[in-house]
């Protein structure tokens, strides 16, 4: 009985543990200077751009942060409204591009632009797959350089205050910021798969069967292909010896409610690996409730890029903006919760930092 015997299999069965590679931080080296530049940026932009899913979604956390305007002090309001970019752009405009580049790259850049006087004149985005950054071994941003797209030519050097940079969730010492496209590919590619896979088998349904030929001749088999097909097709009738072809049975199973239950797991965790609510991100679905909860949680991740984005501004470049906040709602999920004696899943102190008791 050796052939029952599980031990002489050749296939093993032991599966190993799931296990996460390491990481090391791209931070400073211990003597000279250390550069660093980001080589997956076209690959993100490429998927940023094929995907409606992550462009809805950057495009609109850079509208909460920035769509409603802005306002300054006259001495700030004076040079922000001479601002044209590539010259056609506006502050807002920059702005805004460079808080969706900053969620695809991981860090965004725009020249500053000054007369000889130091005169403030314009801001002009730059393409982050041609910046380099050099910093000394003290971790300490030394320069930027701007690698030439004409063959030949010298990079192009700009000191820190020459170049507004945003930077996203830049952790550890790493010397650069982290793109949410690349925790998203997964996620992706996995809807992506189902998606296609059930296209394929809504398609393959439409087939009238296996056709059994009452014949191995391959030139015939050939030329009762192509008739076939094309009946199919037409649906028009094909007429040919009696006997000659008989059709069995072919079903393919769509279980829609499998797929939809599958993708909307996925749609769940795109969102909370992005870190935007669904309402936010364009999609629907959620109840009104739900909904309130969602857009009141997502508050403090707005206000934070707001502020991170006036800090930018004022470190980097001594101007000084107020940003235009979306309405909250938070004094109406309060009312709604002290009418309804009922309701007992959502309380005040849900709403604002504490220590629970």
């Amino acid at each position: 009985m050796a052939e029952f015997d599980i031990g002489q299999t050749t296939t093993p069965t032991i599966i190993d543990d799931y296990s996460i590679s390491t990481k090391s931080t791209d931070g400073a080296g211990e003597s000279g200077e250390t550069r660093w530049s980001n080589s997956n940026f076209n690959k993100w932009y490429g998927k940023y751009n094929s995907s409606s899913k992550i462009k809805a979604s950057i495009k609109a956390y850079a509208t909460w942060v920035i769509g409603l305007g802005w306002t300054a002090k006259p001495i700030y309001q004076e040079q922000l409204d001479g601002i044209t970019g590539w010259g056609k752009d506006s502050f807002t405009d920059i702005l805004w591009n460079m808080l969706v580049i900053k969620k695809v790259n991981g860090d965004s850049y725009a020249h500053i632009i000054r007369n000889d006087s130091g005169t403030f004149l314009n801001l002009k985005p730059l393409d982050p797959a041609s910046m380099v950054h050099v910093v000394g071994p003290d971790g300490v941003l030394i320069r930027y350089e701007q690698i030439s797209k004409i063959e030949g030519a010298d990079n192009q050097k700009y000191l820190p205050h020459e170049i507004l940079h945003f930077t996203n969730d830049r952790v550890a010492d790493n010397i650069h910021g982290d793109s949410v496209i690349d925790s998203l590919m997964w996620n992706l590619d996995a809807q992506e798969e189902a998606r296609r896979m059930y296209r394929k088998k809504v398609k393959n349904s439409g087939a009238i069967g296996v056709l059994e030929a009452d014949t191995d001749d391959t030139t015939k088999l050939t030329n009762l292909k192509d008739p076939i097909k094309k009946a199919v097709e037409e649906g028009t009738f094909l007429i040919v010896p009696k006997d000659l072809i008989g059709i069995k049975e072919f079903a393919i199973r769509l279980n829609t409610q499998e797929l939809i239950q599958w993708l909307n797991y996925l749609d769940d965790e795109y969102y909370q690996i992005i870190g935007l609510p669904k309402i936010i991100g364009g999609a629907s679905g959620e109840i009104e409730g739900d909904s309130k909860v969602s857009y009141l949680a997502f508050e403090p991740v707005y206000k934070r890029a707001i502020n991170e984005l006036k800090d930018d501004l004022w470190n980097q470049m001594a101007i000084k903006i107020d940003i235009n906040l979306p309405p909250s709602l938070n004094k109406e999920v309060l009312g709604n919760e002290q009418k309804n004696a009922s309701q007992t899943g959502f309380q005040p102190n849900d709403t604002t930092a504490g220590v629970g008791v």
